[in-house]
């Protein structure tokens, strides 16, 4: 029944398929040798940015300030106003700020509360402020600076900028995104060839929610090189890196021989494991049978859900769902802090979705009665499009094939199994992982160059 009616539902919410709190998909139409043979890292479409709005002199703006704060009247018209003690407190002069750690040097408590410019001057480098301090202290803020910061209001080509996706269905079987082995493995005899792998391999993860890599030995010692090699394996209550079979050695239903449905893992942790990496080492067909891997991109069907069911999504985003980890002697795993299935950054963008059906505890403490039956419904929903023909991808690893997933965005399962399989793994955490790429983008420069300069580019 309900891959009857979900299909209908599907198509109707592609005729308007940019809901406003997640980003507008990009086409399938890839082809394969764009997505799989070509270096890939040049792409200008790895994180949204506004067009390039160097300084100029038609681009200098007015400004003004009182004993409490400073406006900037820019030349399009726009306004956008700063508290002074703000803009004190972002003061990156050697004083403020140190030039190799990036990090303050004054606390808040120095901060004279009555701090207010006593001279104004402004030039096409940026506002160059003297304050009301003994020491007549000078700031100075670069154009670019003031720009990505406002507040008050915001200007709506920052308050609008979001991380760029490629939100994908089952379709994605045609063109699965993927690195060499080789390439990650080089050495630094071969230039930069590994670096710029690895750069090319996160910024797969980042922009599909998973990458394969291919061609990589059936080992688990070489498994657990590699995936060192891109970052540092995170340790949990299974281990650091893991190799299982079906033996139950931890209550947890992927150590059976069960179909488990789409999930994201580690819900039980307060900060649930960034990436997920598995690699089948052994599965011999026949006698085994079954182990079909399944990937479904939570971004995706979170996107359909709200724009079929805007009320849903709503609910699935504020609602806190506990979840534990108890089946293990000597574990008992509950967050003190449960979060809601879907979250989101302080852009309204969704950043990650937190779905496991199998360790959700018990729901609805400090819910209303009506809450309790509007997430029932609302998870529901979620629930179908998950499991449709259109969101599900459906794919059998082999050994040699190393598959990367991003936990908090694409779900995983399995077809059940028998036979002997064995898989070898380990997590790694987001920040590790989204660090490891900020740096190597930086480092390749990628990106086109930012207008902000070595101390002003961090800290956002």
């Amino acid at each position: 029944m309900i891959r009857q009616r979900v299909p209908q539902l599907i198509r109707a919410a592609r005729r308007s398929f940019c809901p406003g709190r997640i980003p507008c998909s990009r086409s399938l139409t890839t082809s394969r040798a764009s997505l799989n043979e070509s270096d890939g890292v040049s792409s200008n479409a790895r994180v949204g940015r506004p067009q390039d709005i160097s300084p100029r002199a038609s681009n200098i703006p007015t400004i003004s300030s009182d004993e409490s704060r400073t406006k900037v009247s820019w030349p399009d018209g726009r306004e956008t106003t700063f508290d002074n003690y703000f803009l004190f407190d972002h003061c990156r002069c050697p004083k403020c700020f140190h030039q190799q750690t990036k990090q303050r040097l004054k606390t808040l408590s120095e901060i004279p509360t009555d701090i207010h410019p006593t001279s104004v001057e402004v030039d096409k480098t940026g506002v160059h402020l003297t304050w009301s301090t003994s020491d007549s202290h000078k700031s100075s803020f670069p154009l670019e600076f003031l720009r990505r910061s406002a507040y008050d209001p915001p200007l709506a080509s920052y308050r609008d900028e979001k991380e760029s996706r490629i939100l994908w269905n089952s379709q994605i079987e045609q063109s699965p995104p993927s690195v060499r082995y080789t390439d990650i493995m080089s050495t630094e005899k071969e230039g930069d060839t590994s670096g710029r792998a690895i750069l090319k391999l996160l910024n797969r993860v980042h922009d599909f929610g998973f990458c394969f890599i291919n061609d990589v030995p059936a080992t688990g010692e070489e498994t657990k090189e590699v995936i060192e090699k891109v970052a540092p394996i995170r340790n949990t209550h299974y281990g650091g890196f893991w190799q299982f079979t079906a033996d139950l050695s931890h209550g947890d239903l992927a150590y059976s021989n069960e179909g488990l449905p789409a999930h994201t893992d580690t819900t039980y942790f307060t900060d649930p494991s960034g990436l997920q990496i598995f690699h089948l080492l052994s599965h011999p067909s026949p006698p085994g049978t079954g182990g079909a891997t399944l990937l479904v991109d939570g971004f995706y069907t979170a996107h359909l859900l709200s724009t079929l069911y805007p009320t849903s999504y709503s609910l699935l985003s504020r609602l806190r769902i506990p979840a534990h980890a108890s089946g293990t002697e000597g574990t008992m795993l509950r967050p003190p802090l449960s979060q809601p299935s879907f979250r989101h950054d302080e852009k309204g963008q969704l950043v990650q979705v937190r779905w496991n059906n199998e360790d959700r505890g018990v729901i609805g403490q400090g819910w209303t009665p009506d809450e309790v039956k509007g997430w029932y419904q609302a998870a529901r929903r979620y629930d179908e499009l998950n499991r449709s023909e259109d969101a599900e991808y459906w794919v059998q690893l082999k050994p040699g094939t190393v598959l990367v997933i991003d936990n908090w965005r694409v779900m995983h399962g399995r077809s059940a199994f028998t036979g002997s399989r064995t898989m070898c793994g380990a997590y790694v955490g987001a920040d590790d992982w989204l660090s490891r790429r900020a740096a190597l983008t930086k480092k390749y420069e990628i990106r086109k160059k930012s207008i902000l300069d070595e101390d002003w580019s961090v800290g956002w």
